[in-house]
């Protein structure tokens, strides 16, 4: 059996000028990184602002696992399966960190014959956006530390800094440090920390960002620090916008590339979906439904985080209107919601599944909770029975939900035509009837109530004095009315990792609250979040190697 890289360095890519004429795009409105990737340009936007919008179709799963469920696999195989059956598709996918690629996960540009390419180009530097959210970071740091260092005049309070330096990088060796050692010409000490860059709120703010002008008007209100007469300070204050954005024009534009057989990808930004919304670009996302009849994005973790951060965040700053859900759910996923190990997963066990399957259930009415219809692809494995498949399906039907079981790991497109049928007649015949979960007009406090209750199944919520402190701080300065943005464990409904399936009798608990006031989001802390992962004990950086001819292996 082929691994992932072995598939996609055997693939034959078409120029990227030939995906980009499947959509009418003229060369000129191409910015080359290779032969096989390319930027969008800023013409093309007003070249398509008159054209119609196509369906969104967002993809969610279930709460995440160890044995995984393939959301993304399911997403590239999907929108091929959507070519194969003569349908108009263009994908809009974030761009993977390099955290995860060195650290547990590895590779993220789906799985085995479905597959964005190229794999390696995307998985490592891809076209730098990345790298440049961390460089227009970094200058708001040195500019802030430069501006105390000079004399200080906005009066900066060092113990109350707020913004972190980041890196796109595990390691919890930079969680906490000191900063401004070794003598008065190397800066003020000061305490200070690092978070991965797809954390960064500059990357919220890229994803959520309609142009440039918005850009650098997000980029200034970025909430930096309190002053020692107890003021807030923004980064408008240090007049580093202007930097920031320069630093920036580039890594606004969507970025083209493709799948194995050949549909186009828009792979643009990389939230994390605790900290940050956990969704590609609005500009991708718009774009892509102006130059395809389907548009297929996805939102990262389950549906209790992503899912819900792309309604109630980026659809709603956006004005987008999703026309189908497609909830990936597999046979081990649930098994192991029903509590069997990670070693048992591939033996057959009925019993497991009927108890792990609530968990399913739990996110299908977190679904419809948004009015939207719900298509369950089942991401079929080989050592899955029939017997476990029928009862997955017989289960949906309760919820007026329909299934399809997808092989697109092992077939590609031609794997999950079914699955694209089903939810094109969904798109083409059912009138959108979306609905946020909330009214950002009510409280802080009543908004995090109504996801804890509605979405997580909680009985409650418990506010810790920090919370409270920071949410009557937050509410002062007339940040009441945004969203919130619930940082929380993916692998649970609850804010406990090891309660799974649909945990009853608990109550969620905020440590604390911060404002990103550039991304227009209060960001809710809850349970063991941490902004800068941490490496294994055996990270996939020990499996990756590159030979003398550049060849790169171990990157799946």
């Amino acid at each position: 059996m082929l691994s992932d890289i072995e598939i996609a360095q055997a693939a034959e890519m078409l120029p990227i000028t030939e995906i980009a004429g499947q959509l009418g795009i003229p060369q000129e409105k191409l910015e080359p990184y290779g032969r096989y990737k390319a930027k969008l340009s800023e013409e093309l936007f007003a070249d398509t602002v008159c054209q119609p919008d196509g369906k969104l179709i967002l993809v969610t799963a279930i709460n995440p696992t160890p044995a995984g469920e393939g959301k993304t696999t399911v997403s590239v195989g999907l929108g091929q399966a959507m070519a194969k059956i003569g349908k108009k598709a263009v994908l809009a996918l974030r761009e993977p960190s390099l955290g995860p690629v060195f650290g547990i996960k590895g590779g993220a540009a789906g799985g085995g014959y479905s597959q964005v390419v190229p794999m390696e180009d995307i998985n490592l530097h891809f076209t730098g956006d990345i790298h440049a959210i961390t460089a227009a970071n970094n200058l708001l740091c040195a500019l802030l530390d430069n501006h105390i260092q000079q004399g200080n005049e906005l009066k900066i309070d060092t113990r109350r800094i707020l913004f972190k330096r980041c890196m796109d990088m595990n390691d919890r060796a930079l969680r906490n440090i000191v900063i401004g050692m070794g003598g008065k010409v190397n800066g003020v000490p000061r305490e200070d920390s690092f978070q991965i860059t797809v954390a960064s709120e500059v990357m919220a703010i890229l994803c959520l960002a309609s142009d440039l002008d918005d850009l650098k008007k997000r980029l200034g209100n970025i909430l930096i620090a309190w002053s020692l007469d107890n003021q807030p300070v923004y980064a408008r204050d240090l007049h580093a916008e202007g930097a920031m954005t320069a630093l920036l024009k580039d890594a606004l534009k969507p970025n083209l590339v493709q799948t194995l057989e050949h549909t186009p990808v828009l792979i643009h930004g990389g939230p994390f979906a605790n900290i940050a919304h956990g969704c590609n670009s609005v500009r991708a996302t718009k774009l892509a439904l102006k130059l395809g009849d389907y548009c297929i994005t996805e939102a990262g973790f389950g549906s209790d985080l992503g899912a819900e951060k792309f309604f109630d965040i980026k659809c709603r700053y956006a004005g987008l209107k999703p026309s189908c859900v497609v909830l990936v759910a597999t046979v081990r996923a649930l098994k192991y919601n029903g509590g069997v190990p990670k070693t048992e997963l591939s033996s057959p066990d009925l019993d497991a599944l009927k108890k792990g399957i609530v968990n399913l259930g739990v996110h299908i009415e977190n679904m419809q909770k948004y009015h939207m219809p719900v298509v369950v692809a089942i991401n079929r494995f080989y050592t899955d029975t029939d017997e476990e498949l029928h009862f997955i399906a017989d289960y949906c039907k309760q919820y007026g939900v329909e299934t399809s079981m997808c092989e697109i790991f092992a077939k590609g497109g031609e794997g999950g035509t079914d699955l694209a049928e089903k939810v094109c007649r969904i798109a083409d015949t059912q009138e959108s009837q979306f609905q946020v979960l909330y009214d950002t007009e009510a409280s802080l406090a009543e908004k995090i109530e109504k996801i804890a209750k509605e979405i997580y199944r909680a009985d409650g919520v418990d506010f810790q004095n920090k919370a409270l402190k920071s949410l009557k701080e937050i509410e002062s300065l007339g940040f009441g009315n945004l969203p919130v943005c619930i940082a929380k464990t993916q692998y649970s409904l609850s804010d406990n990792p090891a309660m799974l399936g649909k945990p009853e009798n608990f109550r969620i608990t905020v440590s604390d609250m911060r404002v990103s006031a550039g991304a227009g989001f209060v960001v809710v802390l809850t349970g063991d979040i941490m902004t800068m992962p941490g490496l294994p004990k055996a990270p996939a950086a020990l499996r990756i190697d590159c030979d003398n001819q550049g060849n790169i292996s171990g990157l799946f």
